[in-house]
């Protein structure tokens, strides 16, 4: 069983891995060039007087030495990303695996479902452990002062045992594994939320102990390495996974602890055509990740008027920021443009989500009988795919509204116009990711997550490491984000778009035609 672990998580934890050190080891090694002036450091420091950067980039520390720069400046998009990857990968092989059927005859032998839960759990932990001592030998390779790389390494793989131990819990308190992992990503998104308010609000500093992230930013790596928050992170962590094992031998199999309302009636609407049961299906998970892009993109609202003021009157702390990855935070256009620009990372992980669900619903032999229909296959998979595109639409122009209700409650102006042009500036790159997600489940169904998430999270990973270490021109040109202009500030780069697009459209035809001519799976 531990090997069968090992063989469902290895791919992924490997690739998290690589992606978390990687990024850290390139950081760290730019840091002298980006920090050539010797009084470049001191005036950065000035930043952590601005409560708008803090909440969005939290607080700077120790930023005259290369590690401290490097966990402010990527430290909280690492921890997010394996906390992610560790509540997915965690219901994945439990939950998911449970909810297909897959454990009954495991389960039908001498292996109870608590000992099934322990050795999965303790896999993806394992996992994490090695991604956070993996980001602390990066760290002290290329950064001075391995007590920080120690502190931080073990902070990161704390905020992975944490999530593990969370998805775990969810995973026994819920019967499917969308309602598992929805719930422990939802706790993880508060916890960002919380720290970032408790960067922003001096009076609300003391929230930061109230969510985990906040306890990585107070173990102070390369200033005051403090052991006391991971610690408490490890112990909490703990209680969850012993929680989860506890309940784990106190449910039937295939059943969660929190159960629908008995004698409930299903509603038939959008049940007409498969185009309104697509969409049937997609509403749920849909109304989950707009409730994510809206909080997040109205705190950028309501604290880029305060960054672009500050920035405006700090014009060596502007180009110090551009030297950083920041460039154009003096001006609501370069500050929205920045952040419009990633915008297409959560959008094509919905499209990948959702098209590895339309997977998911084959390989439980869910669509065998309407395969078996009158319907082609070709529409099935049609319908899914024009859902998501129009899912995808719908999640960025929430993204422009709730930026400019953001800027507008802070007193700041911009318009609606130059706000949507930013957001769909970016959707042509997210529907890359679409189209290879629509062709991989034509051909290689079991990676239908991690090719539909290469166009963009590899095409980003390429072109930063890429423009850090002088890479080639055509090298950094393979990336799709080396094309994409930074709207609003700039105007649309119109060629590239339709370029974008065009290919899109080729991916999704290729991987439409590749799946009305392979046997269904399960």
């Amino acid at each position: 069983m531990t090997g069968l672990v090992v063989r469902q998580i290895r791919g992924g934890a490997a690739v998290v891995a690589v992606i978390c050190a990687g990024m850290t080891a390139i950081v760290a090694a730019s840091y002298a060039g980006v920090m050539a002036d010797p009084a470049a450091a001191a005036s950065l420091h000035r930043i952590a007087g601005n409560a708008a950067i803090r909440t969005l980039f939290g607080e700077p520390i120790a930023l005259d030495q290369a590690g401290g720069f490097t966990v402010w400046r990527v430290g909280t998009v690492i921890a997010f990303l394996l906390g992610i990857w560790a509540i997915l990968a965690t219901t994945r092989i439990t939950r998911g695996a449970e909810e297909a059927r897959r454990w009954d005859l495991l389960l039908g032998g001498r292996v109870s479902l608590r000992g099934a839960t322990v050795r999965h759990v303790t896999g993806v932990a394992a996992a994490a452990t090695a991604t956070g001592g993996a980001v602390a030998v990066a760290l002290a390779a290329t950064a001075d002062r391995p007590a920080g790389a120690v502190v931080h390494g073990a902070g990161i793989a704390a905020i992975g045992l944490f999530c593990t131990a969370t998805a775990a819990l969810t995973a026994q308190l819920f019967a499917s594994r969308s309602a598992a992992s929805g719930s422990a990503v939802a706790v993880l998104a508060v916890g960002l939320l919380i720290r970032m308010a408790a960067d922003g609000v001096t009076a609300l500093a003391w929230l930061r102990w109230a969510s985990p992230l906040g306890l990585l930013e107070l173990s102070s790596p390369y200033r005051d390495n403090r052991p006391l928050p991971v610690l408490l992170l490890l112990v909490l962590s703990g209680a969850l996974g012993a929680v989860a094992v506890r309940l784990a031998g106190r449910r039937d199999a295939g059943d969660g602890l929190i159960r629908g309302t008995p004698g409930r009636t299903g509603t038939r609407g959008l049940l007409g055509s498969v185009e309104a049961f697509a969409l049937r299906r997609m509403l749920p998970a849909l109304t989950a990740w707009t409730a994510g892009v809206i909080a997040y993109f109205l705190v950028i609202g309501l604290a880029g008027v305060a960054v672009t003021e500050f920035m405006a009157q700090n014009g060596s702390i502007a180009d110090l920021a551009g030297q950083a990855g920041f460039g154009g935070l003096d001006r609501l256009e370069g500050l929205t443009a920045a952040v419009f620009g990633l915008l297409s990372l959560p959008v094509a992980g919905f499209a990948a989500v959702r098209l590895g669900g339309f997977v998911a619903a084959e390989n439980d032999r869910r669509l065998t009988l309407l395969a078996a229909q009158p319907v082609s296959r070709v529409r099935l998979l049609a319908a899914e795919t024009a859902v998501t595109a129009a899912g995808m639409a719908f999640l960025v122009t929430v993204a422009a509204l709730a930026t400019w209700t953001g800027i507008a409650a802070a007193g700041g102006e911009m318009s609606m116009a130059a706000l949507l042009r930013g957001t769909w500036n970016a959707l042509p790159v997210a529907l890359l990711g679409l189209g290879a997600a629509v062709l991989a489940a034509g051909r290689v169904p079991r990676a239908v997550i991690a090719l539909g998430s290469l166009p963009t999270v590899g095409g980003f990973l390429l072109y930063t490491v890429a423009d850090s270490v002088g890479a080639p021109a055509w090298v950094r040109g393979t990336s799709p984000y080396a094309h994409l202009a930074p709207v609003p500030l700039v105007p649309v780069d119109l060629g590239a778009e339709l370029v974008m697009a065009a290919l899109s459209v080729t991916l999704a035809g290729a991987g439409l035609w590749a799946y009305r001519t392979r046997d269904l799976s399960g």
